[in-house]
C-alpha cells in the first residue's frame, strides 16, 4: 500500500484526513475488488486519489439504487450529497470522509471536479431515466463514463503521465467507453430488475426481440429474453475488443488498458455462462480469471512505474480568511452562475413571445480579415476582434434565453488560407479557451468539426470545455471548427454503412431519422434563423442537413463590429416571418415589443 501523504493543517498532523482515505482503499477493496485490482495498476503515488474518486462515484451511485426508498427520496439524497461536496470544495475540507479526501484530492493534483460533479448529475438522474435508441444511450452512457476518464487522465498528467489519445483513434476510444457501461449494464441486470421496471437499455433494442422485457420483468429466461442477452453481450464484446486501442500509449497506462479490456471480455464471458442465473444476481468472474488477467500486469506494470519518472504537484496554498473572496474563482463544481454583463448603452433586450422565439440561430461570422485590412491591422487582429463579438453575441444570447447558438469560426476549407492566418486563428481560439470567459456563465460550449490536422492540445480543450459545461443548459453554444457540412454529411453516410455491415440497421429501412442520429451531433436541433455578416450572401457547406429549412439573414457589416443588438433584430425580424415548412397555409404571426 502507498504511504498517504500526511497533511499539515496549523501545524498539526491531519490524522482525519489519513483516515478518509483509508476508508476510501477499504470501501473500494471490498465492494469493487476488479476496480481495486485496476487501480493498482497506476503509479502507487496516484492511488489515494483513485480510491477517493472511486468511492466518491460510488457513494453516490449507492444512493441512487437504494431500493428500500422511494424514487423521489433518491434523488433528493443525491441532490443533497452533491451540494454538500459543493460546500465542501469551497470550505476546502468535509465531515463525510469520502468528501473529505475527495476535496483532498483536487487541492493536492490542483483538478477541476466540475466534470466529475456533471456526472453525478447524471448519475442523480438514473432513477427514472429511459432511452429510445442507442443514441440516446450514448449521450447518458459518455456522461457517466467519461468524466470519471477524464479526471484520471488529468491525475495522470499532474503526475507527469501524460494520456496520449491519438486523434485517428478518438472513435475507438468512445465505443470503449460504450462497451464498459453496456458489460456493466449486463452485470447489474439483476439489481436493476430489483429496482422494479427500471432497466438502462434503449428501447430501440428491446423491440426487436418481442416479448423479452415482460420476461425480463418477471424473471423469466426465455428463448426472447436468452436472444436479446446473446445480442447485447455481441454487441459489448465488438465495442470493446478495439484493435490498437492502446498504440502511442505509455507501456504503464496500456498495460492498464489491456488488463481493464481483458476484465470486460472476461465478465461478458461469466454473463454468458450464467444463463437463467443472470437475473437473479451478478455474474463475474471467477477469482481464478481475475489473477490469470492481473498477476502478469501487476509484473509488468510495476517495471514501467519503476522507470518512469512520476512527481506530485507542491501542497496548493489555501486562501487565508483575511484575503478577499472576490479575487478567487468559483469553487470547482459550483452551481451558482452570473448573468451576463449588461450591453455598455445600458440597452435592454427586447421582449420576445416564447411561440416566435427561434430555437437555433447560427451564425457565419464573416468579415474578420476585410475588417482588419481596413484599419491596416493584419488579419490575425481581426480574429482576435471577432471574438469579442463572439461574447457578445453568448450575452445577448442569454439575455433572450435563446436556446441554442451555433457559429461558424473555421471551415475545413479555411485551410488554404495563409500559413500565418491559420497559425494566427489557432493561437486565437486557444486563448479564448484559456481565459475561459463563458466560466461563470450557463453556457454549455460544444464542438462540431474534424479533429484532423488541428493541434492536440487545441482538440484536448475543446473536448474538456465540452465535458465540463455538459449540465449547463442555459445556452447551448456551438462551435463548428474545422467543420463543412459536406464532410459532415459523409461521415454520416460512413457510420451508416458500418452500422448496416454490422447488422445494426436494415438498408431497406433507413429514414431520415436514421441519417440524423449518425451526424456528429445527432441531438443538435434543426437551425430556424441562419445569419451572415460581412455582405456575402452565401452559406459555405455550413450546417446543410440543419439549415435545410433555415430563414435567411444577410447583413453587411463586418463580424467585429456587431454586437447583442444586431442578433436582437435578427430575432425580432424572424419572429416577424410566416414559416410554411412546404405546407401552403402559413403559421400564426406572434407579436413582439421591443
Amino acid at each position: 500500500m502507498p504511504r498517504i501523504r500526511e497533511t499539515v493543517s496549523e501545524g498539526r498532523t491531519d490524522t482525519t484526513l489519513r483516515a478518509a482515505y483509508r476508508v476510501c482503499r477499504r470501501t473500494t477493496r471490498t465492494q469493487y475488488p476488479e476496480t481495486y485490482a485496476l487501480i493498482r495498476l497506476l503509479p502507487p503515488v496516484l492511488h489515494p486519489a483513485c480510491w477517493a474518486v472511486w468511492a466518491a462515484v460510488n457513494a453516490l451511485d449507492d444512493l441512487v439504487d437504494d431500493r428500500d426508498a422511494a424514487a423521489a427520496e433518491r434523488t433528493a439524497r443525491a441532490e443533497s450529497w452533491i451540494a454538500a461536496l459543493e460546500a465542501d470544495l469551497a470550505s476546502g475540507t468535509s465531515t463525510d470522509p469520502i468528501r473529505h479526501a475527495l476535496v483532498d484530492t483536487a487541492a493536492q493534483w490542483h483538478v477541476d471536479l466540475s466534470a466529475l460533479r456533471d456526472g453525478m448529475l447524471v448519475m442523480r438522474d438514473d432513477v427514472q431515466r429511459s432511452f429510445d435508441d442507442w443514441a440516446q444511450w450514448r449521450v447518458w452512457s459518455r456522461g457517466h463514463v467519461v468524466p470519471t476518464f477524464d479526471l484520471l487522465r488529468s491525475l495522470l498528467g499532474r503526475a507527469g503521465v501524460p494520456v496520449v489519445v491519438r486523434l485517428d483513434r478518438q472513435a475507438s476510444y468512445e465505443r470503449f467507453l460504450d462497451g464498459t457501461r453496456l458489460v456493466e449494464s449486463l452485470t447489474d441486470l439483476a439489481a436493476d430488475l430489483d429496482d422494479g421496471h427500471r432497466l438502462l437499455l434503449p428501447r430501440e433494442i428491446l423491440e426487436q426481440f418481442p416479448g423479452a422485457w415482460d420476461d425480463l420483468r418477471q424473471r423469466r429466461w426465455s428463448t426472447a429474453t436468452a436472444a436479446l442477452v446473446a445480442e447485447l453481450t455481441g454487441i459489448a464484446r465488438r465495442w470493446v475488443a478495439q484493435p490498437g486501442l492502446t498504440d502511442g500509449m505509455h507501456p504503464g497506462i496500456a498495460i492498464a488498458v489491456d488488463a481493464a479490456a481483458d476484465l470486460l471480455l472476461a465478465q461478458l464471458d461469466a454473463v454468458e455462462a450464467a444463463g437463467s442465473a443472470l437475473l437473479h444476481s451478478e455474474a463475474r468472474p471467477s477469482r481464478a480469471t481475475r489473477a490469470r488477467i492481473f498477476v502478469p500486469a501487476r509484473i509488468r506494470s510495476a517495471l514501467a512505474w519503476s522507470l518512469t519518472p512520476v512527481t506530485v504537484p507542491p501542497t496548493r496554498r489555501r486562501p487565508t480568511a483575511t484575503e478577499p473572496r472576490s479575487t478567487a474563482r468559483p469553487a470547482p463544481g459550483t452551481t451558482t452562475f452570473n448573468p451576463p454583463p449588461r450591453h455598455p448603452s445600458g440597452c435592454r433586450p427586447p421582449q420576445i413571445a416564447p411561440e416566435a422565439m427561434p430555437t437555433h440561430v447560427a451564425i457565419v461570422m464573416d468579415g474578420n480579415g476585410r475588417w482588419a485590412e481596413q484599419r491596416g491591422l493584419s488579419r490575425s487582429e481581426g480574429h482576435r476582434a471577432g471574438v469579442a463579438a463572439l461574447h457578445e453575441m453568448v450575452h445577448g444570447a442569454l439575455e433572450i434565453s435563446l436556446p441554442h447558438l451555433t457559429v461558424y469560426g473555421f471551415s475545413t476549407e479555411n485551410w488554404r488560407r495563409d500559413t500565418e492566418e491559420v497559425e494566427g486563428i489557432m493561437s486565437t481560439l486557444r486563448k479564448a479557451l484559456d481565459d475561459d470567459p463563458f466560466r461563470d456563465l450557463y453556457v454549455h460550449l460544444r464542438w462540431s468539426g474534424r479533429p484532423e490536422k488541428l493541434p492536440t492540445d487545441l482538440v484536448e480543450s475543446l473536448r474538456h470545455k465540452e465535458t465540463t459545461t455538459r449540465t449547463r443548459t442555459g445556452l447551448t453554444c456551438t462551435l463548428c471548427f474545422n467543420y463543412g457540412g459536406r464532410d459532415e454529411i459523409t461521415r454520416a453516410a460512413t457510420a451508416l454503412a458500418r452500422a448496416v455491415k454490422a447488422g445494426d440497421l436494415d438498408p431497406d429501412f433507413i429514414g431520415e431519422d436514421d441519417f440524423a442520429r449518425h451526424l456528429a451531433l445527432a441531438d443538435l436541433p434543426d437551425v430556424d434563423l441562419l445569419w451572415r455578416t460581412g455582405g456575402e450572401r452565401r452559406t459555405s457547406n455550413f450546417l446543410p442537413w440543419h439549415a435545410t429549412y433555415a430563414e435567411l439573414h444577410f447583413t453587411s457589416d463586418y463580424w467585429p463590429d456587431v454586437d447583442r443588438r444586431d442578433l436582437w433584430r435578427a430575432v425580432i425580424e424572424y419572429s416577424h416571418r410566416h414559416r410554411r415548412h412546404g405546407s401552403t397555409r402559413p403559421a400564426p404571426t406572434s407579436t413582439t415589443d421591443q
